[in-house]
């Protein structure tokens, strides 16, 4: 039996058809989406879901998919999908992650220059039969300073257009290499040093919690009198309420914003103020875009489907059918040792360097290292995935190296991943035992055998007398409960590590006590998903 397909979101015809002619029965319904009740109803007689926005793929939606094997996203936010509850019961969860960028990026320039020269308030008053021209007095675009926040795929053709408008472009980017910058033509910066400096102000990273409120009423206090401020990205990077009121007091000229902390925005505080221009989510509505990311996600759909190939997931390898049962397990390490760096790292990276020892050497690196690399840069990009991983590492001028060799030490194979900065190297090496589950064998260049917890404090010390029971003492006040411990020491009196395993979520005001005393470096909370 062909597997069936509900598009319950409006796609083009020419997209259906890719269905249809790859093998896969499509039901076309580009309202139902609206209708959660009647989408409930018959979710369960289908293999996939095609959406974009209406359709809310909630986790009582997915608990009522009972056949459902993929959804796919036409364009790059998932915000609409419950991927937890999709993956619990298998389900794929597709995007497109790249079929919106130039829509993207031309609509963050057009409110510049929309707010540059005061167009909509401009076009409202001269059809209302007045000529007020001197009240409309812009600024040019020329020879400005344009601050963007977010090097990645679309802030880097914000950019490249930027720059061919004769702009100065300083970019602020925890990812982005000097080398990289210097090749995009821009010049890389800190966050303050941006904020100071910047005539012009847009927003391009990910909604996460270290990027919620990147520009808020002290952010706002460092920028330049008569900044204009362009959000294209995600509603909540900017606190709206301070940005009002900063545009009240005459500090910031002007903003331009397609993305509000609630949407639909039917309110906002930014509403009704001068020179604010605001448009309905649009960054994704044009013809070309919209056409585009629905043919791709019928490409992607069907291929799965009909192949059981797999591109751009969120929650599932790239890989093939075949490759599954030997590549899972080894998969999972690599995303845990990816995790585990990306966790404690807080420096740009410069270099990655990925070594493949014995059994692991002839496995389909490629997979492993995509889920390295998603591993390593979700902590600071929430929707990364095993596609766009590779892509966004070498987009910001990182050097990546695999090393392949034959067996060397006491396991089959391992992997190692070492991470250069321009502070210090990391390493991590793990392996996978007979239980399929993932180990730690090598931190720090210190060997030592522990499991993967849901949460462990990861602690670096000079090894002296007494740390285990200040570990010990300060967690049981704080009524931290320690489930388990792993130790390990390069020599006595040297470098050593601790990993500690907790029931569960522990406050930074605990970490701080431990990282009080002298001989404990860091001390750092990580969480993994382990089954």
């Amino acid at each position: 039996m062909a597997p069936r397909v509900l598009v319950s979101d409006e796609l083009s015809e020419t997209a259906v058809q890719i269905f249809r002619d790859r093998g896969v029965e499509v039901d076309f319904q580009p309202k139902l989406g609206k209708d959660k009740d009647k989408l409930a109803e018959i979710i369960g007689n289908y293999d996939g879901l095609a959406i974009r926005s209406a359709t809310k793929a909630t986790e009582k939606l997915i608990a009522a998919a009972t056949n459902l094997k993929v959804i796919g996203r036409a364009g790059i936010g998932v915000d609409n999908v419950d991927i937890p509850a999709a993956s619990k019961r298998g389900i794929i969860v597709m995007n497109t992650p790249f079929g919106n960028s130039i829509t993207t990026a031309e609509h963050a320039i057009a409110l510049m220059f929309a707010v540059a020269r005061q167009l909509p308030a401009a076009d409202t008053s001269t059809q209302a039969g007045k000529w007020e021209k001197s009240k409309f007095m812009g600024v040019e675009i020329t020879g400005k300073t344009l601050g963007v926040i977010g090097a990645g795929n679309i802030g880097s053709i914000v950019c490249s257009r930027a720059i061919g408008l004769k702009m100065h472009v300083i970019a602020y980017d925890p990812f982005l290499s000097a080398e990289r910058a210097q090749e995009m033509g821009v010049t890389k910066v800190e966050l303050d040093e941006l904020l100071g400096q910047a005539d012009f102000i847009t927003l391009h990273v990910p909604m996460t919690d270290k990027t919620r409120g990147i520009i808020n009423a002290q952010a706002l206090a460092k920028t330049k009198p008569g900044v204009r401020i362009i959000n294209c990205a995600r509603g909540g990077l900017v606190d709206e309420a301070a940005l009002a009121d900063a545009i009240k007091s005459g500090h910031v000229a002007g903003a331009g914003f397609d993305v509000f902390e609630v949407e639909p925005a039917t309110e906002s505080p930014l509403f009704g103020l001068p020179n604010v221009v605001c448009t309905p989510h649009l960054g994704a509505s044009t013809t070309e875009a919209q056409e585009n990311v629905a043919l791709q996600v019928a490409e992607q759909m069907s291929d799965y489907l009909m192949k059981g190939a797999v591109s751009n997931a969120i929650n599932m390898p790239s890989i093939t059918a075949e490759e599954a049962p030997i590549l899972k397990p080894f998969i999972k390490l690599a995303d845990v040792l990816g995790a585990f760096v990306g966790q404690v790292n807080d420096s740009p990276i410069k270099e990655i360097e990925i070594l493949y020892d014995g059994d692991t050497a002839r496995m389909n690196t490629r997979a492993l290292t995509s889920a390295l690399l998603a591993g390593l840069i979700r902590p600071q990009v929430a929707d990364v995935n095993m596609v766009s991983a590779p892509i966004m590492v070498k987009e910001k001028g990182i050097v990546l190296s695999e090393v392949k060799r034959d067996k060397t030490g006491v396991y089959d194979g391992f992997i190692k991943l070492t991470v250069k900065t321009d502070k210090q190297v990391r390493s991590v090496a793990g392996t996978v035992f007979s239980d399929g589950k993932p180990r730690f064998i090598q931190i720090k260049g210190i060997n030592m055998d522990a499991d993967v917890g849901s949460h462990m404090i990861y602690i670096t010390n000079t090894d002296v007398p007494g740390m285990i029971g200040f570990m010990g003492t300060t967690l049981g006040d704080a009524k931290v409960n320690i489930a388990n411990f792993q130790l390990g020491r390069e020599k006595e009196g040297g470098d050593a590590i601790a990993l500690l395993y907790v029931d569960g979520p522990v406050e930074q005001a605990v970490l701080d006590k431990l990282t009080a005393n002298a001989a404990i470096k860091q001390a750092k909370l990580l969480t993994f998903a382990v089954e």
